[in-house]
């Protein structure tokens, strides 16, 4: 791991760059008209290197929380906040000794709620909490029963409320699985035996499997220093793994898959037959080895521009793991470049039919942005387009009110800025009737950078 004030500077697009501080402003303009239903919060995170840090890569940088809070049909404020961790505060990662500081990492990557707190993310190190107003709470570990990183993707089911996560590393235990209970205890962690440290930034889960994607992303020492010390190892091959949650002690089942990369995970579930079908976005060895090199350190400090028309372009496929036949067959479900598949979470680990991407987003890519809804039972596709001068975040879904409702009853709340950086939006649209655009944005009172994950967090649960 790199200590990010050791590393290179680079220049990054508009609409990539930091900003320099945090700020706050209220009741803010809004186009069209909010849905008074939603009372509460839209957090996202990404990386914000501080003013004179250094960054050595696109994915490091200290978390930054941009915050929206609706009520009543009203923007009441945004606000944006550091979030301080022990890197923030200018405490190495890997200290003199050679002991790794879990609480010593960036906290850039997610922001989410479980149990009524609510935590910042990034894989290699602890969860940090914090306030509804954005203020750093602290490191948790759970009372000291954590003691490997959390993903910054967890997965609640909607039946038990459990979380379940997990934690990977580049020396023994190369993956731990973890589960909170619903009131925020860490109830269950075990070692899962692999092969070597990967770096594995997504799983699923269904009703009864965790779903673990071991892919040919592995540590490798001579790049530690260089922005990320992992790379492709054509060696390591590729598999998914499934693996019984609801047993003290299961086995892990592999599955060999062609060599690919998987950052994001659509939903997974069991069908009729008893086999798990998992939805995720695919990146070819070419095109996950050209976007590492654009997103790395090396490459990007040369002003790297790619031409290379592989660069990040990953696309939907689909994964039908048997347990009966140990077979795994792979399908493309659409030939458009997408990325952060999001889904109403009411539904993770069963049979969903929408699916929520965005497309035109990866780095320096002069595609026009899209918002792009999936209907996985048809097969057909709703795309809400933007200008050729905007960029477009992960498409939050919002579920509408309680009761009786269709599956895509609700909201989708994304951020678009401008290409320069120079403005930002909050869009909201009508999830049934993505075509049509947004009903509402809020003007917010800077640019935003694009970033990375979030969540809306309302303030009345159910």
């Amino acid at each position: 791991m790199i200590d990010p004030q050791t590393v290179e500077q680079y220049d990054l697009p508009g609409h990539l760059e930091a900003v320099p501080d945090e700020i706050d402003a209220v009741n803010l303009p809004v186009t069209g008209a909010l849905p008074p239903e939603l009372d509460g919060r839209y957090l996202r995170n990404g990386p914000n290197p501080l003013p004179g840090r250094r960054s050595g890569h696109l994915q490091t940088g200290h978390g930054m929380l941009h915050g929206v809070r609706l009520s009543g049909g009203r923007a009441e404020w945004y606000r944006n906040r550091w979030v301080r961790t022990g890197a923030f505060h200018g405490r190495p990662f890997v200290t003199p000794d050679g002991r790794v500081d879990l609480a010593s990492t960036s906290a850039n990557t997610h922001v989410m709620a479980h149990a009524d707190r609510i935590y910042a993310l990034v894989e290699v190190g602890l969860p940090y909490e914090v306030t509804p107003e954005l203020g750093t709470v602290g490191p948790c570990d759970f009372g000291g029963r954590l003691t490997t990183a959390m993903t910054a993707h967890p997965k609640r089911d909607p039946d038990t409320g459990e979380l379940h996560f997990f934690g990977y590393g580049f020396r023994p235990p190369f993956l731990t699985y973890h589960r909170l209970d619903a009131k925020g205890e860490l109830v269950h962690s075990r070692e899962v035996p692999v092969r070597a440290g990967t770096m594995m930034h997504d799983f699923a889960v269904t009703e009864h499997h965790v779903v673990w994607l071991d892919l040919p992303m592995t540590f490798q020492l001579a790049l530690a220093g260089q922005g990320m010390p992992y790379g492709w190892d054509d060696s390591h091959g590729a598999r998914l793994g499934l693996m019984r949650h609801d047993r003290p002690d299961p086995e892990v089942t592999w599955f060999e898959i062609e060599p690919c990369w998987v950052f994001h995970v659509g939903n997974a579930h069991e069908d009729a037959a008893g086999r798990v079908v998992v939805d995720a976005v695919r990146y070819s060895p070419a095109e996950w080895n050209a976007l590492w090199a654009l997103l790395s350190r090396a490459d990007a400090a040369r002003g790297f521009v790619p031409t290379d028309p592989a660069v990040g372009r990953a696309r939907l496929h689909r994964w039908t793991l048997d347990p009966a036949t140990g077979t795994a067959a792979e399908q493309r479900l659409d030939d458009r470049v997408v990325e952060f598949p999001t889904i109403d979470d009411d539904l993770t680990g069963r049979h969903s039919r929408y699916l929520y991407t965005v497309t035109g987003g990866e780095p320096r890519s002069r595609d026009r942005c899209a918002i792009v809804k999936y209907d996985l039972h048809d097969g057909t596709c709703a795309v809400h387009q933007l200008d050729g001068d905007t960029m477009i975040g992960e498409a939050v879904f919002v579920p509408a009110a309680q009761g009786p409702r269709r599956e895509d009853d609700g909201w989708l709340m994304a951020v678009a800025t401008r290409r320069d950086g120079s403005a930002s939006q909050l869009l909201v649209l009508d999830a049934g009737r993505v075509a049509g655009g947004p009903v509402a944005s809020v003007e917010l009172p800077r640019g935003v950078p694009t970033g990375f994950h979030g969540s809306w967090i309302p303030d009345r649960r159910p």
